[in-house]
């Protein structure tokens, strides 16, 4: 492919991202325009690479410039993408057959010396699954599928730690991905119109997330004990009862028979009765605070993402059921 020194205009950074919107299930082989084709949806960073002459940039999502965190992944496309390139994917650390969210975590906490040293010691993959550019062109007008052929042939002669993002036209392969990829930390399956362009901020993707029911303790409430909002909730660890996440809003029909089971703490309770954002998510940046009611801690059920950092969930969940019958103290 011809070499260029720039690449298009509106595209040299921060680039506005295609989004994907939330759904139970896998679209259906004609449910998006073109056809529907899937790809992995990766527990990772997205990220934009932008490849010119004289520099190489890395782009978060927020449009937070990530080149100084990621300097293994500059280096290699500047080694091994065209100038006038932008390409659309996700940075994921493997942490031998699993991906490893922490790991990125900690690129963003620590200074340029700290990320050069993690470079070397927990190198990033980037996975890209679309191209947004190529040889100075825009592409985003053109339809996924001749994105997907131009950005198979720029990735013809691709080393590690770039990567092509596996795609598919198949609903079986993609229904098995969803079954068979969680072990591994791939978070789900995202649905991709082969006639739709790029549109940046649109949610015209398709997102379905691996999700799993798990058992955890509520340890106290937003809003009051008849009248509960949110479920604060927490596991144990080395003996502390630790809050590692919240649920939707509560629904009309579950909040009878959850009320039924909410009591004032019998005694002194571990957590505090206004609870910092971070606690609550640890991706949310406010430094606000969250009055809680305090509660008796019980164990209930919650469907929830597979994906976690710190043993916090990433996302909020849902609210399923009470398990009066399991000791709060056995959720660990």
């Amino acid at each position: 492919m011809e070499d260029v020194e720039q690449v298009p205009d509106g595209l040299t950074g921060p680039v506005p991202v295609m989004l994907a919107r939330a759904a139970p299930d896998l679209p259906g082989p004609t449910a998006l325009p073109g056809g529907t084709r899937w790809e992995p949806k990766w527990d990772g960073y997205r990220m934009v690479i932008t490849v010119e002459a004289d520099q190489v940039r890395l782009w978060s999502r927020q449009g937070k410039e990530l080149t100084v965190a990621f300097p293994e992944l500059a280096a290699t496309a500047a080694a091994q993408i065209p100038t006038g390139c932008v390409l659309d994917g996700e940075a994921v650390r493997w942490a031998g057959e699993s991906l490893d969210f922490d790991a990125l975590q900690r690129r963003l906490t620590g200074s340029p010396r700290t990320s050069a040293r993690l470079a070397r010691t927990e190198p990033a993959t980037f996975v890209a699954f679309d191209l947004l550019a190529v040889a100075g062109h825009d592409t985003r007008g053109q339809p996924y599928r001749a994105r997907r052929q131009l950005l198979e042939a720029l990735a013809g002669k691709w080393a590690p730690p770039l990567s092509l993002c596996p795609a598919t036209d198949d609903l079986e392969t993609a229904q098995r991905w969803m079954v068979e990829m969680p072990a591994h930390g791939i978070e789900g399956v995202v649905a991709k119109g082969a006639a739709q362009p790029y549109r940046g901020g649109r949610r015209d993707w398709i997102k379905v997330k691996h999700q799993d029911t798990l058992e955890l303790v509520a340890g106290a409430v937003t809003g009051t004990l008849t009248a509960p909002g949110e479920l604060i909730l927490g596991r144990f660890v080395d003996g502390v009862l630790r809050i590692v996440g919240r649920t939707v809003p509560i629904g009309r029909a579950h909040r009878p028979g959850l009320v039924a089971q909410l009591r004032a703490p019998a005694g002194e309770h571990p957590w505090p009765d206004v609870i910092r954002s971070t606690a609550l998510d640890r991706f949310n940046a406010s430094r606000d605070s969250t009055p809680v009611t305090l509660i008796e801690p019980i164990v209930v059920e919650v469907l929830a993402d597979t994906a976690t950092v710190g043993g916090s969930l990433r996302h909020v969940a849902r609210y399923v059921r009470t398990r009066p019958e399991l000791d709060p103290a056995d959720v660990g």
